[in-house]
């Protein structure tokens, strides 16, 4: 598996490669003002906002990674379960790119009565064990992902509708804007309960 992820994350474009990376910014650092653990909670309020049919984590090919995107940021999908998914997307210029590498999230079932704090554990339980991450941009591999590593210190409410309870916590990586033109990232994970490995073709216009 540590293998097929690493030969799935060089799998780049001829052309993008001669596009430079962008930064990739450290995980203490702010974007649009706000901490990258906060964005994580944006991120999966996100993820959980779509119906299946339409959802861009469980998309293949990208069609629908403009859905529900607003703002400084652009959220880029990982996906559900074990899976292998190659992107394209329009991303408009001037976007911060935000993303899991792979990550986990819990929360209270229906009926269900479960304190923060065990949310947080089993979160964190989830994630402990890393076999391997990657994120390759343009050509460009990072090295020292483990650190960017974000928990939430607080739960926080799910969805807008109701009142379930979540913690999440994973790897995530916040890219500054990228240059006008088409770029390639390949990014992913392993865990022992779930591995997964993305690529998207960008057209930043």
């Amino acid at each position: 598996m540590r293998k097929a992820l690493c030969v799935a994350a060089m799998a780049v474009t001829m052309g993008a490669a001669a596009q430079p990376a962008a930064p990739l910014l450290p995980p203490q650092a702010e974007v649009a003002g706000e901490s990258q653990e906060e964005w994580t909670k944006h991120w999966w309020r996100w993820a959980k906002s779509f119906d299946d049919g339409v959802s861009p984590v469980a998309d293949r090919d990208g069609r629908h990674c403009g859905l529900g995107q607003s703002g400084p940021v652009w959220f880029l999908a990982g996906t559900y379960g074990t899976q292998r998914a190659v992107r394209h997307c329009r991303v408009p210029a001037g976007k911060t790119l935000f993303f899991p590498l792979i990550n986990y999230v819990t929360y209270t079932a229906e009926g269900q009565r479960l304190s923060c704090a065990s949310l947080m554990q089993s979160a964190a339980r989830l994630t402990d064990t890393l076999h391997a991450l990657v994120l390759e941009v343009n050509g460009q591999r990072f090295e020292g992902l483990a650190e960017h590593r974000q928990a939430t210190r607080r739960c926080f409410l799910l969805f807008d509708d109701d009142d379930t309870l979540a913690a999440g916590n994973g790897y995530y990586a916040a890219i500054g804007p990228l240059a006008p033109g088409r770029h390639t990232l390949n990014y992913g994970g392993m865990l022992p309960g779930m591995s997964q490995a993305v690529t998207y073709t960008l057209d930043v216009e």
